[in-house]
């Protein structure tokens, strides 16, 4: 089959992308093979494709998110069948889903919602099970409590879905920090609550609309630029719950007088440590998947690049690593 691949290259002395002709990854008795119809880029892959070194050549196929159709079945699968509609996230130990196939455990797949394309679909299983394991996994959120939450860096394909979940699936308010004023605009179009400037104080700015502070916090983005900020904000027993690892060693110690907690999310830690509850993945993502088709959720796709080539797998990582992003990129499948 065909596949983009991360490489070293000896004379760029870097990893670059290169599409290859590989062999189908075998399958275990819970695996189910894909045929990639679209996908959708994330950190992680410009964050994988960054590890290939001289020391670790490669190749090494990228791609974390995937909207596809079921082609073949391991033989113990019970959840799927062939010509499934699915998506799903994938397994960071495993090839990725910049492929023509790709395999993955039946137990982190969902089928797809069905009012959506395939590259809308895509837009959403890595984003939706980072939100929802945060939100009700690490945060533990009663749906039923009036918790006020702050979303740091609302505006990209984590924040851009958490703000719906909170609000379709909780009593939550949601604050959510943007400065740019398309990103005020989209957050605010995805059900946000309140605004706030993330290069700000975000206690005084909470304060001028009468709280004295929030409840939990959702940290979507370096943990180092906004430690500082969220332990002033967080209530007593606040949580602040982190998607990201810190780039430089933060200070613990201001939480301790509050008797705050932080939190780390990893999506693929099921998958990775192969946790018997990994089901919960393919159940939370069909449970989303019901409110897409009622119109309660939409997906977060705000730039479609076309098929999915060298080129514009190159410009997805490079767009990704700006940091501006709004919602999240998606392709098509491997162009032919």
């Amino acid at each position: 089959m065909k596949a983009i691949a991360a490489v070293y290259d000896s004379i760029e002395k870097k990893s670059i992308l290169q599409i290859l002709d590989v062999q189908k990854e075998p399958m275990g008795p819970h695996d189910v093979r894909i045929e990639v119809k679209a996908i959708s880029v994330n950190p992680v892959d410009y964050k994988v494709r960054n590890s290939i070194t001289k020391e670790n050549p490669g190749p090494r196929i990228l791609g974390w998110d995937g909207a596809g159709v079921v082609t073949e079945l391991g033989a113990k699968v019970s959840t799927l069948q062939l010509g499934d509609e699915v998506f799903y996230a994938g397994d960071l130990k495993r090839p990725g889903s910049n492929a023509e196939f790709q395999v993955v455990d039946e137990f982190i797949v969902g089928k797809k919602p069905k009012t959506l394309s395939f590259k809308e679909a895509a837009s959403l299983p890595l984003t939706t099970i980072t939100a929802y394991e945060s939100i009700f996994e690490k945060l533990k959120l009663d749906p039923m409590t009036n918790k006020t939450v702050l979303v740091v860096a609302g505006a990209g394909g984590v924040g851009s879905i958490t703000i719906q979940i909170l609000k379709q699936k909780t009593n939550a308010k949601v604050i959510v920090t943007a400065s740019r004023k398309e990103s005020i605009t989209w957050v605010s179009s995805l059900g946000a609550d309140l605004v706030v400037n993330p290069n700000k104080d975000y206690l005084e700015q909470i304060q001028t609309f009468g709280l004295n502070g929030v409840d939990e916090a959702l940290l979507l983005s370096d943990p180092k630029d906004h430690f500082e900020n969220l332990a002033k904000v967080l209530l007593p027993f606040g949580n602040i719950c982190s998607i990201v690892e810190s780039g430089s060693p933060l200070n613990m110690n201001l939480l301790k007088s509050k008797s705050n907690g932080y939190l780390n999310e990893f999506m693929f830690t099921k998958s990775m440590y192969q946790t018997e509850d990994r089901i919960k993945q393919k159940q939370l993502l069909e449970e989303i998947a019901e409110l897409v088709d009622k119109g309660k959720i939409f997906p977060t796709n705000k730039l479609d690049l076309g098929e999915m080539t060298v080129e514009s797998l190159n410009k997805a990582h490079e767009l990704l690593q700006t940091g501006k992003t709004i919602g999240k990129i998606v392709l098509g499948g491997i162009k032919k």
